[in-house]
């Protein structure tokens, strides 16, 4: 038989869930740690999304709200992905994991441990290897996409979106003040440079360039003036809204990597 190894990842969100999508295929138990009302921007391919659903499924694999451990234990059986709101990583104690995910993207370690279970990994800067994860895996696009890092840490966040048919900021929608999102478009749809996509409070989110919303805050959130709010992909091709990223899927193999490269040295 082979071995059963059960993961938890913290935080729901599409990179995170190219990670969860790429473990549960692979063979591993996954469960899914969020805020109970999560800033998931890109909602058709985070399993984060069950939060507000309640059932979501990502290209075959179906993520389920849970509100205890007992109920995701029935739902691994089942062969789901149990997603629960759990801001304190209090299920850590309770299941102890054989592996921690930090899939936040906080940009800085907020409270993951090398302690919380024999294999940690975090996804992206503000971890360093070997101190307070085993193994960070790099998230920023480029040559080194991917890699798992044994010492030291991943490159520094620039603070600007990777670039998409020459446009970088210009993709991010972002709240003009502070207030409620009621979204006037939903993912998936056109959208053309100046149009808007919704408002916060009265103020109108207006889209900076023409193509397809790419991601979107859930309807109703309470945003602050600046905050991102969704994305908007100029390639216009509405499947890439529905199906995980070549990113995602890259750091996904990277974090498998370590973990198969990790568990080798454990006792049996």
């Amino acid at each position: 038989m082979p071995e059963e190894i059960n993961v938890l990842v913290r935080g729901g969100g599409d990179l995170a869930s190219g990670v969860v999508y790429r473990l549960h295929r692979s063979g591993m138990r996954v469960l899914v740690t969020e805020l109970p009302q999560p800033t998931v921007i890109r909602r058709a391919v985070s399993f984060g999304a069950a939060m507000y659903e309640g059932v979501v499924e990502l290209e075959g694999v179906v993520g389920r709200r849970v509100a205890s451990l007992d109920q995701a234990l029935v739902s691994l059986g089942r062969g789901e992905v149990p997603v629960m709101a759990d801001p304190e990583g209090e299920i850590i104690r309770e299941w102890r994991p054989d592996v921690l995910v930090d899939g936040i993207l906080a940009k800085r370690n907020v409270g993951t441990k090398i302690s919380d279970a024999p294999t940690v990994i975090g996804l992206g800067p503000g971890f360093v290897a070997g101190v307070d994860v085993h193994a960070v895996i790099e998230t920023k696009r480029g040559h080194f996409l991917g890699r798992v890092i044994l010492e030291g840490s991943a490159a520094p966040d620039t603070g600007v979106p990777g670039a998409v048919m020459g446009y970088t900021a210009e993709r991010v929608l972002r709240a003009p003040s502070e207030g409620v999102l009621r979204a006037k478009m939903r993912i998936g749809e056109e959208v053309e440079a100046g149009e808007p996509v919704g408002h916060v409070d009265r103020s109108p989110v207006v889209a900076s360039i023409s193509g397809v919303i790419r991601g979107l805050l859930a309807d109703g959130l309470t945003v602050s003036q600046g905050m991102k709010i969704g994305d908007i992909d100029p390639r216009g091709v509405r499947e890439h809204c529905f199906t995980i990223s070549d990113k995602a899927l890259a750091i996904g193999g990277g974090v498998l990597e370590a973990i198969l490269f990790l568990r080798r040295g454990l006792p049996a």
